[in-house]
């Protein structure tokens, strides 16, 4: 088993004779406390890195473009093992196009229910993306930047309906993403070793299940809006 510390690294900038121009990476602006505008998320522009390792580059899918390291890693907090920093990346995932997607269906949706437990839902993800951000820094997790290409087709499939056909596929997609990430929580909360995510991921489950039943009450899923049971 691998294990890896989470330390502060300090880079020193030697004189400008001496070291190119580009050796001191500028700090990346914090991210906004508010809400995403649905454009900016859905951009093509990169948007900014919350992690600590902002001279990682990643690709679309939010996927890291250099292997940050497998296994467990020691922290004051507990070890910490791939499936924990799973969790907290697709936290951020979620919040990347479920939060902002849930933003357009309070304006956009055709029936008041669809309206009403959109701004719950967005408004608890903002809740999550805060912890989950809070803990990739203590932690040193990197963070997905843009949602994955399924997760930008179902906003796009969402995005280009009207009517009760664009409440029925926002049900959908979403009721389907909820039930796909809540194995994983369970899976988390039953077996991490470390107390920070041991609390988020008890803060994930509460949100997760509380969406799922706002989702349900709408009455508009279907068989399509629930995943696979796995074996």
């Amino acid at each position: 088993m691998r294990l890896r510390r989470c330390r502060p690294v300090i880079v020193v900038c030697c004189l400008a004779g001496m070291v190119p121009l580009g050796a001191c990476a500028p700090s990346f602006p914090a991210q906004s406390a508010g809400l995403p505008d649905v454009a900016t998320v859905r951009t093509t522009a990169p948007l900014p890195v919350d992690t600590e390792f902002p001279e990682v580059t990643q690709d679309a899918s939010g996927t890291p473009t250099e292997d940050q390291g497998s296994g467990t890693w020691l922290t004051k907090w507990g070890p910490l093992s791939e499936a924990d920093r799973s969790l907290i990346q697709k936290v951020r995932l979620a919040t990347l196009w479920e939060m902002t997607i849930a933003q357009e269906a309070v304006q956009k949706a055709s029936t008041a229910k669809v309206r009403e437990i959109s701004k719950e839902i967005a408004s608890q993800h903002h809740d999550l993306d805060v912890e989950a951000r809070d803990l990739a820094t203590k932690l040193n997790v990197e963070l997905p930047v843009r949602p994955t290409d399924d997760q930008q087709n179902w906003m796009s499939d969402i995005s280009g309906r009207t009517g009760i056909a664009y409440d029925t596929t926002y049900v959908k997609w979403l009721r389907l993403a909820h039930g796909q990430i809540f194995g994983l929580i369970g899976t988390v909360r039953g077996s991490t070793q470390n107390t920070l995510v041991r609390k988020f991921s008890e803060q994930c489950n509460a949100a997760v299940l509380n969406h799922q039943r706002l989702l349900e009450s709408t009455g508009l899923t279907t068989p399509e809006s629930f995943p696979t049971p796995s074996t």
